[in-house]
C-alpha cells in the first residue's frame, strides 16, 4: 500500500523509555500506521538518516492564549519540535469573558505575563464569550499546533462575581455557579483548571489577580468539578518565596490532591544560592503527597537589566540616587561617583538574590560599535581581561556607552549541580517555558532544545530515551492527553525530527519586530530541528514555518 508519509532511515526513541531502534515509521490519514522495516511506499519519503525520530514535545506551560488570534505557526515552539502546547497557566487567562469585560482580562495578562497592551488591543479577535465557544473558534481559526486547554480560575469568577471577584470569596450560590461552569469547561476539553496564590500576581489597576481571593471552601468545590469527572489536572503557582515550600503551601497543596484526586503541577523549582537546600527540601516535602508534580526549568532564570531604569537593583538602598532624580546626567555622575560605588560594595557583602557574582549578568546589547564585541560576554569575564573588578567594570561599562547598554542578570538556576539534581529527578516536569508571554524581555519556549542540547549532549546528565520521555510521555500522561506523548501504530503522528549532534538553542533569545502593530518580542531560534510534524504534516522544515495548519484543539 502506498503511505501518506514515510520516514526512512531514522532513529526512533518512542517516548516510553525503552532504548532507540533503528527503524522507518510510516503515516495514514494523520496517524501512525507501522513503525519498523517498511518496504511500501508513500506519497512523501524523508529520509531521516542520521536523526532522531521522536514523538513530538508537549510543551504543558504557556500563555499563548492571545496569540494563538494572531500567529497560526504558534512561534517560536514549532521551531523546537513542540507539536502540543497547554494555555491558561497560573489563572490567568482571555475566556470566559463578556464585551464588557474584556479590558480587565487584557489588563491581566499585562500585568501578570507582561504583554503590552498595546499588542493585545490590536491581537485579539474576541469571536468568543463562554469557554466553550473558546476552543470552538480555535478550532475554526486554525493553528499549526495542537492546542491544549486549562480553565484558568481569575475570568470564571469574573464572569459570575464582576469587580467584586477582585475584592473578596465567593457566596456559596456564586461558587456554585463559578464550579458548573468550571465543569462546563472540562466538558468541552480543558485540561483542569489553573489558579494562583503569589502576591506578585497583580491584575487590573493593580489590584489582586481574581483568583487569589478564592477561599479554601471554593477551591474545594472547583476540585470537586475535576473528582466528579475523574479528569483533569490543577495547575497552581504556588510558592510564594521561589522553591520554598512551607507549611501553609503544602497543606493548601495536600487539599487539592485530596478535593480533587487529580495530579497538582506547581511552581517553582528554581535553584537558590542564598537557601541551597529549598529544593531538596521542597522535593521531600511534595514526595509525601501522591500526585503532586513540581515544575522546573533547564535554563537559568534571567531578567533585563536596563541602566536607566534599572529595578533589578532597587532593593539596594545606595541605588535610592539613582531613581531620585533620573535624569542621564544625574544618573551618569551617580555611576561615576566612587562613594556610590563604595556603598554598593558594601551592601554586596549581606545581599540576598545577586550578591556581586558578575560572571551572572552578561553584556545584552551595547550601542557603541567599539563595543559590540563585549555583547554576549559576561562582566566578570570582560573584568578579567580588562584587569578590574566586576562592579567597577559593570558601571564603566554603562557610562562608556552612555547608560544606553542594556545587561541580563542571571537570578536562579545558575548552580550546574543543584539544577542537574532537579532535571533528573523523574518527579519533576521539565517545562516553564512560559511561551507568550514576557515577550519583550525573554524567551524561554526553547526549554526542549536547550534540554536535549546542553544538558543531554554536553552534559550528559540523563540519556537520550529518558529526556525524550520528560518531553513527550510525561507532560501527556499527566493531563491525561490520549493518544500523543508516544510514537505507537494507531497514535496521532505528531513526531520531531532532529539531529542528535546539532539539537540545541542558547540560554538568550534575540529581537524580533513582528508582533501586532510591529511590537517587540524576544523569540529563541533552534538548532537541529529538522521537521515538525503534526498529525501528519509537516509544519516546520529546513528553518522555517511551512505555513500549513493542522494542529487540532485538544479535547479531555
Amino acid at each position: 500500500m502506498a503511505y501518506d508519509l514515510l520516514i526512512k532511515n531514522g532513529t526512533v526513541i518512542d517516548g516510553t523509555g525503552a532504548p532507540r531502534r533503528q527503524a522507518d515509521v510510516a503515516v495514514m490519514d494523520g496517524k501512525i500506521a507501522e513503525i519498523g522495516k517498511i518496504k511500501d511506499g508513500a506519497s512523501k519519503t524523508i529520509d531521516a538518516a542520521g536523526c532522531v525520530v521522536a514523538p513530538g514535545f508537549i510543551d504543558p506551560h504557556t500563555h499563548y492564549d492571545a496569540q494563538i488570534c494572531w500567529d497560526p505557526a504558534i512561534s517560536p515552539s514549532s521551531w523546537h519540535g513542540v507539536t502540543s502546547v497547554v494555555m491558561g497557566n497560573c489563572g490567568v487567562g482571555i475566556a470566559p469573558c463578556r464585551p464588557e469585560a474584556r479590558e480587565i482580562a487584557t489588563r491581566d495578562l499585562v500585568n501578570v505575563e507582561g504583554i503590552p497592551f498595546e499588542v493585545l488591543e490590536r491581537g485579539i479577535t474576541w469571536d468568543w464569550q463562554t469557554f466553550p465557544e473558546f476552543l470552538d473558534a480555535a478550532e475554526k481559526r486554525g493553528s499549526a499546533l495542537n492546542l491544549g486547554f486549562i480553565a484558568p480560575l481569575t475570568p470564571f469568577r469574573h464572569w459570575v462575581m464582576g469587580e467584586a471577584s477582585m475584592e473578596r470569596g465567593a457566596t456559596p450560590e456564586e461558587t456554585a455557579q463559578i464550579k458548573a461552569l468550571i465543569g462546563e469547561a472540562v466538558d468541552a476539553g480543558a485540561f483542569g483548571f489553573s489558579t494562583t496564590i503569589l502576591n506578585q500576581h497583580m491584575g487590573y489597576q493593580a489590584r489582586p489577580l481574581a483568583c487569589r481571593n478564592a477561599s479554601r471552601d471554593e477551591l474545594k468545590a472547583y476540585c470537586n468539578a475535576l473528582k466528579e469527572r475523574n479528569k483533569g489536572a490543577i495547575e497552581i503557582a504556588l510558592t510564594q518565596k521561589i522553591s520554598v515550600l512551607t507549611d501553609e503551601d503544602e497543606e493548601l497543596l495536600a487539599s487539592l490532591l485530596e478535593e480533587s484526586g487529580r495530579p497538582v503541577t506547581f511552581l517553582a523549582l528554581f535553584q537558590r544560592d542564598d537557601i541551597p537546600e529549598a529544593c531538596a527540601e521542597t522535593l521531600r516535602r511534595a514526595k509525601a503527597h501522591k500526585g503532586a508534580v513540581p515544575q522546573t526549568s533547564p535554563l537559568a532564570l534571567t531578567r533585563e537589566v536596563n541602566m536607566r531604569n534599572p529595578f533589578s537593583f532597587a532593593a539596594f538602598k545606595c541605588w535610592g540616587r539613582v531613581f531620585s532624580d533620573k535624569s542621564k546626567e544625574a544618573q551618569r555622575a551617580v555611576y561615576a561617583d566612587p562613594a556610590f560605588r563604595n556603598a554598593f560594595r558594601e551592601e554586596l557583602k549581606n545581599a540576598t538574590g545577586f550578591s556581586g557574582d558578575w560572571r551572572r549578568i552578561t553584556v545584552h546589547e551595547a550601542h557603541k560599535p567599539e563595543l559590540k564585541k563585549y555583547e554576549g560576554r559576561t562582566v566578570g569575564d570582560i573584568a578579567k581581561e580588562r584587569g578590574k573588578d566586576g562592579l567597577d567594570t559593570f558601571l564603566d561599562l554603562t557610562l562608556e556607552d552612555d547608560l544606553d547598554i542594556e545587561f541580563v542578570l542571571a537570578q536562579f538556576n545558575v548552580d550546574l549541580k543543584r539544577v542537574t539534581e532537579n532535571l533528573v529527578d523523574p518527579r519533576v516536569l521539565i517545562a516553564l517555558g512560559d511561551g507568550g508571554a514576557h515577550v519583550d524581555m525573554l524567551c524561554d519556549a526553547g526549554y526542549p532544545t536547550y534540554l536535549l542540547g546542553t544538558w543531554v549532549r554536553e552534559r550528559q546528565i540523563m540519556s537520550l530515551e529518558q529526556a525524550v520521555t520528560r518531553l513527550t510521555a510525561q507532560p501527556a500522561d499527566l493531563f491525561g492527553i490520549k493518544g500523543r506523548g508516544r510514537l505507537a501504530v494507531g497514535n496521532a503522528a505528531d513526531i520531531a525530527i532532529f539531529d542528535p549532534e546539532n539539537i540545541g538553542s542558547a540560554s538568550r533569545g534575540e529581537r524580533r519586530f513582528d508582533l501586532p502593530g510591529g511590537a517587540k518580542r524576544m523569540v529563541m531560534p533552534s538548532r537541529g530541528v529538522e521537521y515538525t510534524i503534526v498529525n501528519g504534516r509537516t509544519v516546520y522544515a529546513e528553518g522555517r514555518v511551512t505555513g500549513t495548519s493542522p494542529g487540532e484543539v485538544l479535547r479531555s
